[in-house]
């Protein structure tokens, strides 16, 4: 930091208002005296000269826990290279390998070396060999960050010994120093803990902030072990994403996005993560579908995978979700006129005599005519079967524990958009037209476009968290698939007419002209400008559509201002996968393949090196000063400042142990 800048910040001898005065003295309690608020000015002045942190971004996960953890646990690839470089010539290939898989897994490798490395003397060697490779990386890593940050990860118990353990090897601090700490520790039964320990820190190390960019749910196996593992990791943050405030509006007990949910977690036969994850039992629907579609062939809802309950029973299971959902989101539309969303409802538009549904005027032949709970005369009502079923459910989800904790941190860590190191990033799309305005969208009654409604929709989603009213929760239900939602960007969402309609062409669904345009610079340039963003070397990242690869698709659109990192993550989608790395000198992106499994990597070393591109480079590194947080220090060097200023001017008393001064 220029020391003139400092200089610029000094507010002695101005008056300082009772309001500020409050702040301040808040903030003596960790600065008590000009000496000490001094030093952490000068600390802050360093800080800003270190190397901009390793922000990692990946998004639309959609349930894959097994492949997410793996790519954060190698740092989507680039930890490989990094011990590569450090140890080549110093490890045989087999010493390399292990010592990889030994980062990535180290519950695993340790729980196996328990058993294993039973022989004393070997493992008092293993132990030494791999806790000094282990250090010389943690040293690398650390250095990257301020002490105080560093110290932040490290773990509680083994904070001190590590802080000793960084300062090895010296002339003083030899072989012995360290092997006295591993004989210590050996002699106890915690060597191999430790080395379990370090591993994961630098796994935590290598990756500043992780910024999830939406969808932890849905059409992958385990959305609960993805929030899991997400809540391990030291720095996690989410852009929300239409599935994600799908199971937000579920576990807050709307009754169509809890229908919504059951719907594909049965499509994509996902039932573990309801009745294991969240302990939701489905007996409810189960017996709806048992008992009222017990004759029903349900043949267009077989799932996708098969497993322990029937084929048969789940499609039952599965239509009998989606009738209900289609009834409880008619409600949901004619409770809210506002959005104008009357021609999605469809139900009333059904003629069961001739079996046909008009949609947008044109009448199509039904696939599937077999609705035992639909009454022509008030078809978005639920039947007396189905209004038990849906109580029942809503009970559960709205009790479950695990759920309930899994929202609280999505909305506590989450937002609408960010901005990381210039890129602007956010879920799906800023609505638009044609012509590149931006499209309003009512909230609690007033039309708002462009980040002013990114902004209330942020609101309006902690206030459902909150106080979860029935408006805000019909909020989360249209952010689903609402035609102005940026969490969405479709016209429409065709799921009835997909499950019901055999003509290809009601299924279609248009994309927001938004899409389109990313391709023009003048439009990012716009989109950027109305985040406060400078279009300078800046990017506008977003998820939600996946990039189909095998079509020969692009991430990086013609405009070179915007990029797609919906590398369909999930097997359901293709199995791909990209994380967008933001380092100090570039940005790369990483696209990933697929993971074969966690057993694989631990017994042979499997991993997924990523193809790798560079997007961005810089001629000069980026540094803590040129970031979003080095604007959050210089404001916490203004305050401090001013602390020293009310100190000096007498306005507050220090209580450090020294009298103060003159400068």
């Amino acid at each position: 930091m220029d020391p003139q800048a400092l200089n610029d910040n000094d507010v002695s001898g101005q008056g300082i208002r009772d309001d500020d005065l409050i702040t301040l003295r808040a903030l003596s309690g960790r600065f008590p005296d000009i000496d000490s608020a001094t030093a952490e000015i000068a600390r802050l002045a360093a800080v800003l000269t270190l190397p901009k942190g390793t922000v990692h971004v990946i998004s639309d996960v959609h349930g894959e826990d097994k492949k997410l953890r793996h790519v954060i646990n190698n740092a989507s690839g680039t930890l490989r290279p990094l011990v590569q470089g450090l140890f080549a010539g110093r490890m045989t290939p087999e010493e390399f390998r292990e010592f990889l898989t030994l980062i990535f897994y180290p519950a695993e490798v340790v729980e196996r070396l328990q058993h294993t490395l039973l022989d004393l003397e070997s493992l008092r060697s293993y132990c030494t060999r791999t806790l000094r490779y282990e250090f010389e990386l943690v040293r690398v890593l650390a250095a990257r960050y301020s002490l105080k940050r560093a110290m932040h990860v490290f773990p509680p118990e083994y904070r001190e010994l590590m802080a000793e353990m960084l300062h090895q090897p010296t002339t003083e601090r030899d072989e012995a120093f360290a092997q006295a700490i591993v004989d210590a520790l050996l002699s106890r039964g915690r060597a191999l803990h430790l080395i379990h320990l370090t591993a994961r820190l630098v796994r935590n190390l290598a990756i500043s902030e992780l910024i999830i960019g939406g969808d932890c749910w849905d059409r992958g196996p385990r959305g609960d072990r993805v929030v899991d593992y997400l809540r391990q990791q030291p720095n996690v943050s989410f852009i929300w994403g239409n599935h994600d405030v799908a199971w937000l509006g579920a576990s807050f007990g709307h009754e169509a996005l809890i229908c919504h949910v059951l719907r594909l977690s049965l499509r994509y036969r996902r039932l573990g993560q309801l009745d294991e994850g969240y302990s939701i039992p489905l007996t409810p629907l189960e017996h709806l579908a048992r008992t009222v579609y017990a004759d029903d062939p349900a043949a267009g809802f077989m799932p996708k995978l098969s497993g322990m309950r029937p084929d048969l029973l789940v499609a039952r299971m599965q239509k009998a979700a989606a009738v209900m959902q289609f009834k409880l989101e008619g409600q949901v539309i004619a409770r809210n006129p506002e959005w104008e969303m009357e021609h999605r409802r469809l139900l009333h538009h059904i003629d069961l005599a001739e079996k046909t549904i008009e949609v947008d005027g044109v009448r199509y032949p039904l696939s599937d005519a077999y609705l035992p709970t639909l009454d022509p005369a008030a078809p978005y009502e639920l039947s007396e079967d189905e209004q038990l079923c849906i109580d029942r459910l809503r009970r559960s989800f709205v009790a479950s524990q695990k759920l309930g904790e899994h929202m609280l941190y999505l909305v506590s860590h989450g937002a609408m958009y960010l901005v990381r190191d210039g890129c602007l990033i956010f879920h799906g799309c800023a609505p638009v037209d044609r012509a590149g305005e931006f499209l309003t969208m009512n909230i609690e009654g007033v039309p708002l476009a462009g980040r002013a409604l990114f902004d209330a929709i942020g609101k309006a989603i902690l206030r459902a968290a909150g106080h979860r009213a029935r408006k805000d929760l019909d909020l989360l239900w249209y952010l689903w698939g609402g035609e102005r939602s940026p969490l969405f960007g479709k016209d429409r969402i065709t799921t009835l007419e997909r499950d019901f309609i055999a003509d290809k062409a009601t299924h279609h669904e248009t994309m927001n002209p938004y899409f389109e345009l990313i391709h023009e610079p003048w439009f990012c340039d716009r989109i950027l400008r109305e985040f406060n963003v400078d279009p300078k070397d800046a990017l506008i990242v977003n998820g939600h559509v996946p990039v189909r690869i095998e079509k020969g698709e692009n991430p990086i659109k013609r405009s070179g201002k915007a990029i797609t990192i919906d590398g369909a993550f999930s097997e359901a989608y293709g199995d791909h996968g990209y994380t967008l790395v933001l380092e100090a000198n570039r940005i790369l992106l990483a696209e990933h393949s697929h993971f074969e499994s966690v057993e694989a990597a631990i017994r042979d070393g499997v991993d997924i090196i990523p193809k790798v591109s560079v997007v961005r480079t810089w001629d000069r590194p980026h540094r803590i000063a040129d970031t979003e947080r080095g604007d959050q220090i210089r404001g916490e060097v203004r305050m401090l400042e001013r602390l020293i200023a009310a100190y000096r001017n007498n306005e507050l008393r220090q209580s450090g142990q020294r009298p103060w001064a003159p400068r």
